[in-house]
């Protein structure tokens, strides 16, 4: 009796081992090595085997992810670029020397209609003599330039709309939530060129409403920004939130080494969506105004001179009679704190929102004059 309960406990233990650790009792042979993973089951069959588990590998980030991935596309374009001769003996006896070259670039871009237009970045394909968008059922096709910015960095593209091409909504950018999901498509390193598929990174929108450093002609004003990877490649893809709404286009990542540290950034949608309107009716967007005043920071100094609380603002040190300010009422001395509701902190404040307006822009200035605080209206006049 003994002996066949200590029998009967040992292969309840086998079974139980056999059960929960399969590969036990058997030989380590060729067939057993890496078996295969076992067969997709039905969704009735996973279901009776474990319904939560199952449902809870899909959620409203790969949800989003399906959706958008299909109007997600690889740009790859030819630019022309022009070098000087930099060589001073060279220059002495010859003259200036400028030769050109044929420099392939690429990034990427997400179709925002049904019959092929595209939004991407202007540092993408902005100079591209020839550009080829690459969709991810493998068809390369391509495309020309409807229209682009390079001060917002957003480049409007086209490519042939002959049938129901797929496309992104947009949302509302001004309805982003710090902390909330944050989805970033594109085209890291030309991936998209070797299988057709948009490489997607997950993070969350980290700040809103960020104003970076001017580059060359760029202003970057109220970017969003997230820690969701961008890399060399990414710019022009989108920035999705869970909704699978396009919040914005990837466009500029701080890195000391050029890769991710997570610090990217992106235009908001809000911004993209006017600018591409105007491009596609256009093909430029008007800027030809002349503002005709200049200004200087508000110091300690100024602040006790003009009995300020604090040293807050810029100070209008000189007016053109033909500009706009003039028109406007602006006068020297005027100390300008705020404009359109923002705060002025510095001149790079000031310069970033009026290179970024438009002719016929208005722009509501809070000056103080006189100890008054007092309103003034400039629209910018063309040139």
């Amino acid at each position: 009796m003994k002996t066949i309960i200590r029998t009967s406990l040992a292969g309840v233990l086998f079974l139980h081992l056999t059960l929960f650790f399969p590969a036990c009792g058997q030989e380590k042979n060729g067939s057993n090595f890496l078996p295969d993973p076992p067969p997709r089951t039905s969704f009735s069959q996973s279901q009776a085997v474990n319904s939560t588990l199952q449902d809870s590998r899909r959620n409203a980030i790969t949800r989003a992810i399906e959706i958008c991935s299909p109007a997600v596309v690889g740009i790859n374009v030819i630019e022309v670029r022009e070098y000087r001769e930099m060589d001073p003996f060279w220059r002495m006896f010859f003259g200036d020397r400028v030769y050109r070259e044929n420099v392939p670039s690429l990034g990427s871009g997400f179709l925002v209609s049904s019959d092929g237009y595209i939004l991407t970045n202007d540092h993408v394909a902005g100079n591209a003599s020839k550009i080829t968008v690459t969709m991810t059922n493998g068809d390369k096709l391509p495309a020309e330039i409807v229209g682009t910015d390079p001060v917002t960095d957003i480049c409007l593209l086209k490519i042939d709309g002959k049938r129901d091409l797929p496309h992104l909504t947009l949302g509302n950018s001004d309805d982003v939530i710090v902390g909330e999901w944050a989805i970033a498509f594109g085209n890291p390193f030309g991936l998209f060129s070797s299988n057709a598929k948009p490489t997607v990174t997950v993070g969350v929108i980290s700040a809103t409403h960020m104003t970076l450093e001017q580059q060359e002609r760029r202003v970057y004003r109220h970017m969003i920004q997230t820690d969701a990877a961008i890399n060399s490649g990414n710019s022009g893809g989108p920035l999705v939130n869970s909704l699978g709404e396009v919040i914005g286009i990837n466009t500029v990542i701080y890195t000391p080494n050029q890769g991710n540290v997570g610090l990217g950034f992106a235009i908001p949608i809000n911004r993209a969506r006017e600018i591409a309107r105007i491009l596609k009716e256009d093909g430029k967007v008007d800027r030809n105004f002349y503002a005709g005043f200049r200004v200087q920071a508000v110091n300690s100094a100024i602040a006790r001179a003009y009995r300020l609380e604090k040293a807050e603002g810029v100070i209008i040190s000189d007016i053109d009679r033909r500009g706009s300010a003039a028109q406007a009422g602006l006068e020297i001395a005027d100390i300008i704190v705020k404009a359109n509701d923002e705060p002025i902190m510095a001149i790079e404040n000031l310069d970033g929102l009026i290179r970024s307006s438009k002719t016929g822009d208005v722009i509501r200035f809070e000056v103080i004059r006189d100890g008054k605080r007092k309103i003034v209206d400039m629209k910018l006049l063309p040139r």
